[in-house]
Parts: C-alpha cells; sequence; structure tokens
C-alpha cells in the first residue's frame, strides 16, 4: 500500500490492486486501503462520486463470495478499524470524535463501535447505552450497578464484546421500569439412547409469563436443541413471533482446559430473524446451563426490544407459596 502511494504522488497514473489485498499468493495492494488515501486523504479521484461509502459494504460482499471471514482488522473497512474500548478513550470520541479517528467512519461506509467491558469506565456504559437507545447520562445508580455486573461476570467467563445483545439485556434488566418476557421455574434434559432411534435428547420446561405457568417438553437431536424447542413451544402461546427466530450459529469455548472436563465453557449463541440478527453469550462449568444462558437471552431479546412485543409483556406477579 505504501509502495503504491507512494508511486501516484510520484506520478504514476496507472496502479493495481486486490478487494482485500486477496490474490494468488502475497504482497498486493489492499484496495480498500488505497482508494480512501488517494480520494480522502490526498483529494484523487478514483471513485464515481458517492461511491466510496460503498467501500465497506463492498469489502464484507467479496470477502462472502470467497467465502472466508472478513478481517476485523483491515485498515478503513474492518470492524476493529473505529472500535474504542478504554473509558477515558471513549470519553473523548464522544465529545470529539477527530482527536481519535483519522477519518469518521461513515466516510467509508464504516461505523464506530464503543466495547464494554471490565476495564470499561462510565463513559463507555453511557455510550454504548445510547447505541441500544437507552439514555443513562441522568442515572449514575444504575451505570455503577451495570459496571459492577459486567465485572462479576466477566470474571466468571463472560465476554460482551461479540455480544450486544446480552449486554443491552444487562442494561435494560437495570432500568426501573424493565419488565421480563418470562421467569424460568425449572428446566430438566436428559440425553439416552433408544433402540433403532439413535442418541436422543429430552427437555421439559416450566416457565412463567405473567402469572400463567407454562410446562412443556421436547424431544431434539441434542440437549441444546431440545431446551430451544421446549423453551419455543411455551413461548410461542403468548409471544407467537418467536417462532420466526432461528439460531444462526452456536460455538463453545473452553476457558481453562487445564480443568479438562471440569473446565468453564463460553457458548456464543447468534440468532436472526427477518429484523435482523443478535450475538448473546453464557458462562458456566456446565456447558448445558451455560448454553441455556446463551439460549435465554437470544429468545429474550426481540420480546424485550421491540416495542409492539414489549408492549405486551405482562407484570410478573410474586409467586404465591
Amino acid at each position: 500500500v505504501a509502495n503504491t502511494i507512494a508511486a501516484v504522488l510520484e506520478g504514476v497514473t496507472h496502479v493495481q490492486g486486490t478487494m482485500n489485498g486477496l490474490g494468488e499468493r502475497i504482497g498486493n495492494a489492499n484496495l480498500c486501503s488505497v482508494i480512501p488515501i488517494l480520494e480522502y486523504k490526498l483529494g484523487y479521484r478514483c471513485l464515481p462520486p458517492g461511491h466510496l461509502k460503498k467501500l465497506t459494504e463492498t469489502s464484507r460482499y467479496v470477502a462472502e463470495v470467497a467465502n472466508l471471514t472478513h478481517d476485523p482488522r483491515l485498515p478503513f473497512v474492518g470492524a476493529f478499524a473505529f472500535t474504542h474500548k478504554a473509558g477515558l478513550h471513549v470519553n473523548a470520541i464522544a465529545k470529539h470524535p477527530s482527536a481519535y479517528e483519522h477519518i469518521p467512519p461513515e466516510v467509508v461506509g464504516n461505523t464506530r463501535h464503543v466495547l464494554v467491558s471490565e476495564l470499561s469506565g462510565r463513559s463507555n456504559i453511557v455510550v454504548k447505552a445510547r447505541s441500544f437507545g437507552i439514555e443513562l447520562g441522568d442515572k449514575p445508580d444504575v451505570v455503577r450497578r451495570v459496571l459492577e455486573q459486567i465485572k462479576e461476570l466477566e470474571f466468571q467467563g463472560y465476554w460482551f464484546e461479540d455480544a450486544d445483545a446480552s449486554l443491552e439485556l444487562l442494561i435494560r434488566r437495570n432500568l426501573p421500569d424493565y419488565r421480563p418476557p418470562f421467569e424460568v421455574l425449572d428446566y430438566t434434559v436428559l440425553t439416552e439412547y433408544r433402540n433403532g432411534r439413535g442418541m436422543l435428547a429430552e427437555a421439559m420446561v416450566k416457565l412463567r409469563i405473567g402469572n400463567q405457568v407454562f410446562h412443556t417438553a421436547a424431544e431434539g437431536n441434542g440437549p441444546v436443541n431440545a431446551l430451544d424447542q421446549a423453551t419455543r413451544k411455551a413461548l410461542q402461546e403468548f409471544y407467537p413471533e418467536i417462532a420466526a427466530v432461528e439460531l444462526e450459529d452456536y460455538k463453545v469455548r473452553v476457558l481453562d482446559d487445564h480443568h479438562g472436563t471440569g473446565a468453564k465453557v463460553r457458548v456464543w449463541i447468534r440468532s436472526g430473524d427477518a429484523h435482523g440478527s443478535w450475538n448473546t453469550v453464557g458462562s458456566s462449568t456446565n456447558i448445558i446451563e451455560a448454553s441455556w444462558l446463551a439460549l435465554a437471552d437470544s429468545l429474550s431479546y426481540p420480546l424485550v426490544t421491540r416495542p409492539e412485543i414489549a408492549a405486551r409483556i405482562p407484570e410478573l406477579e410474586p409467586v404465591r407459596v
């Protein structure tokens, strides 16, 4: 890239490169870096007017067509190119973005991201909540509780940097007007071998919506699938929209492999429907529990965040003993 830019500055009028630097071998100039430097920073016309803002979209499309994961660390077009984490850093970004960003991300069609972790300050929480449409600037007690909970959960193995849906739910659960869409009373998962049918899993779930208790059971091709099916069966009676939600990806990561089969695991789930996709996370030494925590968030998220559904969530009445 540097050689290509230097050549143009010396008068060369034709240079070559490839999208994302892809090629048969190595060393191809990445046009996703060359184009914005030449056009936005140096004033050379490389694309038709208005097309520079399509650069990120095009870069990701090329990666998808090539069946490659889009590199989040690519300059200009990567998911991390305009990502910020440290508390003071985020506070400054909110006031003067140009102090930390060499170009506005919108110029190349990218977006600014604020990460939240145990190292976050209050500014991170406020800015991140604002991106969810939640204003916490006048709620210091809520910000403090959220920070404390994030630190505790990350100590337990959670990682919210790629699980915005779980983070948004955590923030919303600390708001005084939050109403949970459902409460899980208990669940059981059985895995067994059946002659002629092979390995099967069955889950039984008891949950409460308002003052109604639903007790359902379902079979699945694995314990997580069975839990998912049983929970959906209960929820669909009250929230028919949940039928459109699909599990798109499921990943498990061992966090402390020196404990062998007793290791703590983190489960990450991507779910989606016609409205978009969202990511959730759960962590436990029990892989079923970790999966359930991520799964419960993935099913709660669309119910809580879509106004037309959230308006139907009933008040959760106290359990009568």
